[in-house]
This record gives C-alpha cells, structure tokens and sequence, in this order.
C-alpha cells in the first residue's frame, strides 16, 4: 500500500480591496431596486376593513418614506461609486 500524495495548497484568491468594494457597491446598486419593489408591496399585505384597515394616509406617508430612502440611497450609492472610480484613475 503506498502512501497517499500530500494535497497541494492552493493560493489564496487575493483580491484588491478597492476592485472588491467597488464589485460589492455595484451588486448593491443592482439589488436596490428589487428592495424597493418588495417595500412599495408591503402594504399590500396590511390587513383591510373597516375596523383592523390601515388608514390610506398612514399607508401614503409609508410609500413616501421608502420613495425617500430609495432615492437617498441611489444618491450614496452613485457618491460612492464615483469615489471609487476616481480614486482608481488617480484624479
């Protein structure tokens, strides 16, 4: 019976941190909007009727503060990624 071989150690996958953080702002960036579609159908499942409904200004002030933190957070996003890319050509 002979010995089995050693495994041989793989490197380890190093990946610039900056390339890394842009990667992850940009997979942010493209699940933004799927998040913003899930919150925007949230009150669709509120209850309704006339005694355990959620008032329809209740639900307004809802949909606008997820307006709000969508585009606040496009805003960041794009401030970030412009960073980055800047950073990277050396301006």
């Amino acid at each position: 019976m002979t010995p089995p071989e050693p495994r041989r150690r793989r490197a380890p996958v190093f990946l610039e941190r900056q390339s890394y953080r842009r990667r992850r702002l940009m997979d942010a960036a493209r699940v933004l909007p799927f998040l913003g579609l899930l919150l925007w159908l949230v009150p669709l499942l509120w209850p309704q009727g006339e005694e355990g409904g959620v008032r329809s200004s209740s639900a307004i002030v809802y949909l606008f503060g997820v307006w709000a933190f969508l585009v606040l957070g496009s805003a960041v996003l794009v401030y970030a990624l412009g960073r980055r890319e800047e950073a990277e050509t050396g301006e």
